[in-house]
This record gives C-alpha cells, structure tokens and sequence, in this order.
C-alpha cells in the first residue's frame, strides 16, 4: 500500500509527507490575493506612467466559456488581464482615460488608437509578405519585403545613429515605400497585400526615429507564451478569481524578469509586501 505522502501527486508533497489538498491550496491562494493585488497596482502605475505600451491578447477559457487574456506592456513593466471580451472596450478602459505618446500592437481593429501615434507589428506584416510571395507575387513582394527588413535593420542601430540622420533614414523608407506601392501586382495575393500596405502605411516606420519604440509587438506575444501553454496543459480556469489570480501572478512574474529577478525572488518578494514600484 501506497504511503499517503506519495498516493497522488497533485494532492500531496513528497517533501514533507504532509498531505496537501487542493483546496488548501485554494485557501493559500485566496490568503495571498491581497499581495498580488497590490503589487500589480504598483505595475500598473508605472506602465501607465510610461510613454510606450504594447498590447496582444490570447484566447482562455473560464468556467467553461471563451474569454480572452490580454497583456498590455513594455520594457519594465507587464499587467495581463482576463476578460471575457475582445472588444476595443478592453484596452480603450484599461489606461483609465491616459493616452500614452507610443501604441505597439498588431493590426486587430481593437487595439488600435490607444496612443497618441501607433506603430504597427512589422513581424506580423512581413509573414504576410512571405504569404503573398510564396503565392506566387514578384512584383510588388519582394521590394516591400526588402524595405521593411531595411527598416527593422536601421531600428538596431538606432542607438548608435544621430537624430539627423534617423530622421534622413526614415524619408528613405518613405520614398521606396511610395516608389513599391504605385506597382501593380499580378496576382490576388499581390493585389491584397498592397492594399493593406496602402491602409496601414503610416504606422511602419514610427519606431524609425523614436529610438525606444519597438519595430515589432514580439514581446507581447513572448509574454502570453507561458500562458498558452497553461490553456493547452490545463484547458480552462475553473473560477474568475483563479483566473483572475493567475493574471496577477503572471504580471509579477513578467515585471519581475524585466527588472532582472527569478520567478521565485519576485514572489517573495511580493508576499513580503515590497513593492517594485510606488504606486502614486
């Protein structure tokens, strides 16, 4: 017969030999809330006080149903959040009325407009101009294809370039921009590419001359990783305050990395009620 430290593996703790139930688990959690309320609402102050964010969002399921966890972050601080919609409501209420200077995002309608100018994902326009070319278009592909990865390589250097000169580079883009998008592709592929390079043109190349914006929203989607691996591991969150829980861990877990600690460091430091950022 099977000791009961060791009769299941989720229940249980080899450590210590103690059982450990799930919902003592769950009382452990809901003890800890508080502290990861608090810490987040340090995170999100800050990301608020910044003049970039990027957002994305995945899909989760909750009791059930469909919802979506969206991730709103940059460079030092990251808040998920679950909602149960994909609206434009989701990230037109999460900034509370601030409009930052810079929004990082793919093309879905609802996460445009968030910031005073926006940047579109350049990783998500070329894997559609790798799709318009392995459907068969050379005409207008390929040059596009050429300027935006001049783009992102220019974006590299920025740091090492003067503001003059960011400033030549970014009319550069601009002219063979314009010069790729009076081609008249042949093939359908071709023909839908252009008319979203024509709809979504003036967003390519605003990281170009202002050096902290990212070229691409990789980060956020680096961000929702873990999290899609969770979906795919456990399939749904049985409650909206586990849901809700997770999205407060996984914003200390984020915002901790960026500031150079270990998932572990990071929540105890939480639980020790040091916060990473003062919240006024």
């Amino acid at each position: 017969m099977r000791s009961a430290a060791s009769a299941c593996p989720v229940c249980s703790t080899r450590s210590s030999g103690l059982p450990l139930s799930e919902g003592a688990l769950g009382n452990l959690f809901e003890r800890s809330r508080a502290a990861f309320t608090n810490q987040v609402a340090g995170i999100k102050a800050k990301l608020l006080r910044s003049t970039i964010i990027c957002s994305d969002e995945t899909s989760v399921r909750v009791k059930k149903r469909r919802g979506w966890q969206w991730t709103f972050q940059n460079a030092e601080a990251c808040v998920p959040i679950i909602q149960p919609s994909r609206s434009k409501a989701v990230p037109a209420a999460f900034p509370g009325g601030v409009r930052p200077a810079f929004w990082v995002s793919d093309r879905l309608g609802s996460q445009q407009g968030g910031g005073q100018q926006w940047q579109v994902c350049l990783a998500h326009q070329l894997r559609d101009v790798q799709y318009a070319l392995d459907a068969g278009d050379t005409v207008f592909a390929p040059g596009v294809k050429r300027i935006l990865l001049r783009a992102i390589l220019i974006g590299r250097r920025r740091d090492r370039l003067a503001d003059s000169t960011l400033k030549q580079y970014r009319a550069d883009l601009d002219r063979r921009l314009d010069a790729a998008l009076k081609l008249e592709p042949t093939t359908t592929a071709g023909t839908k590419l252009r008319r979203q390079c024509l709809k979504y043109r003036a967003h390519f190349f605003v990281f170009v001359t202002h050096r902290l914006v990212p070229p691409t929203n990789n980060s956020s989607e680096q961000a929702l990783r873990p999290s899609t691996i969770f979906r795919k591991v456990t399939n749904c969150f049985r409650s909206e305050w586990g849901a809700a829980f997770f999205a407060d861990v996984r914003s200390v877990v984020e915002t901790g990395r960026r500031l150079g600690l270990t998932a572990l460091q990071a929540i105890r430091q939480t639980l020790d009620g040091e916060l990473f950022f003062a919240t006024g």
